[in-house]
């Protein structure tokens, strides 16, 4: 058949109706509340394409280069119109309508929505869910035409790209459509029935208003509701402002936000009934699947209706033998205030005032309140003063790492986003705790050294707090004339909030600074971005954090890198549901070879940086990140031309971070690069094959390894015979035996962090005289 009811599948027929349309009729074979609907088989869309001989032309038109950014959208766009332009057999019609019409009450037509369902969603190892399309409150009038956009949406230029670059062939994908009717929903949200990433046995409730697409999309900021399901208990309760929703439009029935009105805006959405009738949906959903689950769920005319279910992925599993163990005793140290500090004590060594540890990133001891951040939605409750602590930071979360006084991260090393930012800002760390937001308690007061890597319970009086710290004093020479040398000393910059600071160390000038951060601090994609507020704006943006960083070092040179985030940091942006699921998004689709694939936010870029030289910034130097070969500067050069950059009167260059870089040196420097940065981070990680992010591996992470020197040395060798300059922006720019190791190779350029740069200078300067003594005796 080429339609099957929902409550006629289950999970066996994956293959058959997709992993959307399995999971929702295994809910409904196990007896929960699911809306009622039906399939359009996968089988239908094969048969579609076969007896319409349009298969071989297909998957033929859409086997090309995943990185031919041209290629991929010629792909896409034949796909769309084969499929589009193709007629549907009359007796497939028919029956897709008569099942539609099924679903209406007393002749009314109904409103559904049509979400794909691919045969390849949600296996264990691809996971290919969200990359096609869903469309809500569809009528007959627009269903046929769905169905088959829905068909069309496997060949987007984004899911070509993803299964090519994972190898899976395009002709063994087949994808099946829900048609489902739409739940008017009042009141909605999404349900984990276990800690998304540690496990822990607490059920977790996001609600809003309204449809559910606005919580999904990130629209709208939701209520928060924790259930603790040892304690039987609701722990935590957050009312968010909730501004909008997204609801049906009663004369058009398309989808609509509008803004909430006052008296609900602040008002909680669940009650503790609704809350106790999730929650035990939720433990039927999980015993049914037998692991923890993502439910996406709705109310109605005081009914609750699951919508969606699926595994959570994000669950991370126990490194060791006993571990087990330590964290069930960590998550019993959650239950209350007074057990926290023993649960602490026992996997500290015993140490009664010593909460959690970590690694000490960012030196300083402050004391201050605990602000627990989960999520993006929880960051205004952290206030001047307090001590934030979170799973791992992310660019949106800078404004409030600016207000706290320390910073605590369960993940990182001393190279993660939370260490450097927190070390230019000034604001002591400890990083990759493990388990601090387990073990401390939101309100509750602690002591943060960043230099011991220590949070004690209790406030020191001899503590400061955020309010007393002077970054601008603190950074500002001792001496009023540097260290003067002929190595260059530059200063790393991650954040246009640090310039001031950054600044007043006396550096030479700007050695990185990194775009992504004002990029991501917008809250949206590049694409999301212009698609809402224009190219325009998106310049205005980057200009606008690239002019303060300037304006402080002017004449001094500025180095700006062009974005190299991974797809990872995307993905928790608005309009990121698109992005690519990498197994290990360091080493994917980021840094040049993102920017030339997408172009349209790189020329955006580079376009604003067209602009920043028509207003007399003479001092900013482009720097383009994870550079391989002489082709990437090709496809640069290219795109500056037609940004209005001149290559040839403009400085510009590459960092090397990869070994293929620092090996096609001569290649890269005959492509006319004015200059070669170093990035120790990701150099050392790519030669050593140790994630510099991953805290278990920190104690093998080392730029100085006898490898990642030769790599650096050569290449500066080379430089200076082709007449290329040559700088470091990594972290281990800060670290004195890579000084001393860099001057008498002879680098042009040393950029350090902002509390090292007076180290870095007395060091280059100590080095050059000794260089000079020897080369006289």
């Amino acid at each position: 058949m080429a339609v099957l009811w929902l409550e006629d599948v289950d999970a066996d027929d994956v293959g058959t109706v997709g992993g959307k349309a399995a999971s929702l009729g295994e809910l409904i074979g196990a007896g929960l509340p699911v809306p009622p609907g039906f399939t359009v088989t996968a089988g239908t869309y094969r048969t579609f394409i076969e007896e319409a001989g349009i298969d071989e032309e297909l998957f033929t038109a859409v086997d090309v280069d995943p990185e031919d950014s041209a290629a991929l959208r010629e792909a896409e766009e034949t796909a769309a119109e084969l499929i589009l332009e193709t007629p549907l057999p009359d007796d497939v019609r028919q029956e897709i309508v008569e099942r539609y019409r099924a679903m209406g009450d007393d002749g009314d037509e109904a409103f559904v929505a049509v979400r794909s369902s691919a045969t390849a969603e949600d296996l264990p190892d691809s996971s290919f869910a969200g990359q096609q399309e869903t469309f809500l409150n569809v009528r007959e009038q627009d269903l046929i035409r769905r169905v088959k956009e829905c068909w069309a949406s496997l060949f987007t230029q984004r899911a070509i790209y993803y299964r090519q670059q994972r190898g899976f062939p395009h002709a063994d994908v087949d994808i099946a459509v829900v048609v489902q009717r739409m739940v008017d929903a009042e009141k909605s949200g999404v349900m984990f029935t276990s800690h998304p990433s540690t496990g822990d046995p607490q059920i977790t409730i996001e609600a809003a208003w309204g449809l559910g697409e606005a919580v999904v999309s990130g629209t709208v900021s939701p209520d928060n509701y924790v259930y603790d399901r040892e304690r039987g208990a609701v722990d935590e309760v957050t009312v968010a402002d909730k501004k909008v929703e997204m609801v049906k439009d009663a004369e058009t029935g398309e989808t609509v936000t509008l803004e909430v009105d006052e008296e609900r805006r602040n008002a909680r959405v669940l009650s503790d009934a609704e809350i106790g009738e999730l929650v035990e949906l939720g433990k039927r959903v999980e015993d049914h699947y037998g692991t923890p689950q993502d439910v996406e769920w709705a109310i109605y005319d005081g009914e609750i209706y699951m919508l969606q279910s699926r595994p959570i992925t994000t669950i991370q599993e126990d490194s060791g033998d006993g571990e087990e163990g330590d964290a069930a005793e960590a998550a019993e140290g959650t239950t209350g205030e007074s057990d926290a500090s023993d649960g602490a004590a026992a996997t500290n060594g015993g140490d009664d005032d010593v909460l959690v540890d970590g690694l000490g990133a960012s030196p300083g001891v402050v004391s201050g309140a605990v602000r627990i951040v989960h999520k993006l939605d929880h960051l205004d409750q952290v206030q001047e003063g307090d001590v934030m602590v979170t799973e791992m930071t992310m660019p949106d979360m800078v404004p409030a790492m600016k207000r706290a006084s320390g910073i605590v991260t369960d993940e990182g090393g001393m190279t993660s986003h939370a260490a450097i930012i927190s070390r230019e800002l000034g604001v002591p760390a400890v990083v990759g705790t493990g388990n601090g937001t387990r073990l401390l308690n939101d309100g509750q007061n602690v002591t943060l050294d960043g230099d011991k890597g220590t949070v004690r319970a209790g406030a020191d009086k001899d503590a400061e707090s955020g309010e007393e710290f002077e970054p601008v004093e603190a950074a500002r020479p001792e001496t009023p004339v540097k260290p003067m040398t002929a190595t260059e000393v530059k200063v790393n910059v991650s954040i246009p909030e640090a310039a001031e600071r950054a600044a007043a160390t006396g550096a030479d000038g700007v050695g990185l600074l990194r775009i992504e951060h004002m990029v991501l601090s917008l809250g949206k994609t590049p694409e999301k971005y212009i698609a809402d507020h224009g190219a325009r704006a998106y310049q205005d943006e980057l200009i606008e954090g690239v002019r303060r960083v300037a304006d402080e070092f002017y004449p001094r040179p500025v180095r700006v890198r062009t974005i190299d985030a991974p797809t990872d940091e995307f993905r928790e942006l608005e309009g990121g549901e698109g992005e690519p699921a990498e197994h290990n998004p360091m080493l994917g689709w980021r840094g040049i070879r993102r920017s030339l694939d997408k172009p349209e936010p790189f020329r955006q870029e580079l376009a604003a940086f067209a602009r920043l030289y028509e207003m007399g910034y003479d001092n900013l130097e482009v720097m383009f990140p994870l550079v391989n070969d002489a082709s990437d500067i090709e496809g640069i050069k290219r795109h500056m031309r037609e940004s209005g950059i001149d290559p040839e009167t403009h400085r510009w260059g590459v960092m090397i971070e990869t070994p293929a870089s620092a090996l096609q040196i001569e290649e890269l420097a005959a492509a006319g690069i004015d200059f070669a940065s170093f990035g120790t981070n990701d150099l050392t990680q790519y030669t050593l094959a140790v994630d510099r992010n991953n805290e278990h591996v920190a104690d093998r992470f080392d730029e100085l390894h006898p490898a990642v020197l030769q790599l650096i040395g050569d290449t500066i060798e080379t430089c200076r015979e082709l007449g290329v300059d040559t700088s470091i922006c990594g972290q281990a720019g800060s670290k004195p035996e890579m000084v001393d190791f860099l001057v008498e190779a002879g680098i042009s350029s040393i950029s350090a962090n902002i509390d090292a740069v007076r180290d870095v200078q007395h060091e280059v300067k100590r080095t050059e005289q000794r260089l000079l003594l020897d080369s006289v005796r």
